[in-house]
């Protein structure tokens, strides 16, 4: 039974993705194309979240239950892990695919808490992330697309030439980082109140209490890149940039 357990888990893990099965991500969001990437951002990756919640659990609890402890802790070092090397990151796109790691390491620690009140979490965090993530990925796209660049340090001071652009990535961005209000904030508060909560994990308090510092560096990293993009000194190399022309004003409020 375990080596089934752990099979499906793998393969689930995989398909999240959770650290250490997450290198696939980043380079597969680079290459891709921006609908491919809001697809994979929005659907694909939850299929793991879904498939550990009803397969993996749902099948073998007792299984679960006795490793809850590693996942909690591999949920954890994925949070951290994932917060960190956004920040070392120049890549746009490459930013949001680890930021989505981290978050999924939100997905694990409220599936492995095995309360009901974090499995809700995990839930309504693999919704709101599917949401925020392809809004986000579609925004660069755009970016992209007007700029022909995605490099952060080569970027700055778009507010000016493209304002729509930069509001709705900029409320994408505060959502993704947590903001009170947002569905991001409710999915995370959720979680963390469901886990912190739970009995089924010994000294759970302690890795939600460590899962909780990841939220501080994501405020830091979604900041930090908005600034940078939108909110820094103008270069001279973007003047008459056009921002969202009607057709893309209609999918991005869609």
């Amino acid at each position: 039974q375990r080596r089934y357990f752990f099979l499906i888990i793998i393969a689930y893990a995989i398909k999240l993705p959770i650290f250490p099965f997450h290198t696939w991500l980043p380079d597969a969001h680079t290459d891709a194309p921006t609908a491919v990437s809001v697809v994979l951002a929005g659907v694909l990756l939850k299929m793991g979240g879904y498939g550990m919640i009803r397969v993996a659990v749902g099948i073998f609890p007792e299984t679960a239950h006795s490793y809850a402890p590693l996942f909690v802790v591999v949920a954890v070092i994925g949070v951290i892990y994932g917060a960190a090397m956004t920040l070392r990151q120049t890549d746009l796109k490459k930013l949001i695919a680890y930021s989505s790691v981290s978050h999924m390491g939100f997905v694990l620690l409220g599936i492995f808490a095995l309360s009901q009140v974090s499995m809700t979490g995990a839930v309504l965090q693999m919704v709101s992330h599917g949401i925020i993530t392809g809004l986000l990925f579609a925004m660069v796209g755009l970016v992209y697309s007007k700029t022909h660049e995605r490099s952060i340090p080569k970027l700055g001071g778009l507010v000016r030439q493209m304002p729509v652009i930069a509001v709705v990535f900029s409320v994408a961005g505060l959502a993704a980082l947590g903001l009170p209000g947002t569905s991001g904030f409710a999915a995370e508060v959720i979680t963390f109140l469901g886990s912190f909560g739970s009995t089924m994990v010994p000294g759970i308090h302690i890795y939600t209490i460590l899962a909780i510092t990841g939220v501080v560096l994501g405020a830091g990293y979604i900041l930090w890149m908005l600034r940078r993009v939108f909110y820094g000194p103008p270069r001279d190399e973007y003047n008459g940039v056009p921002d969202a022309d009607k057709l893309e004003k209609v999918y991005i409020f869609a």
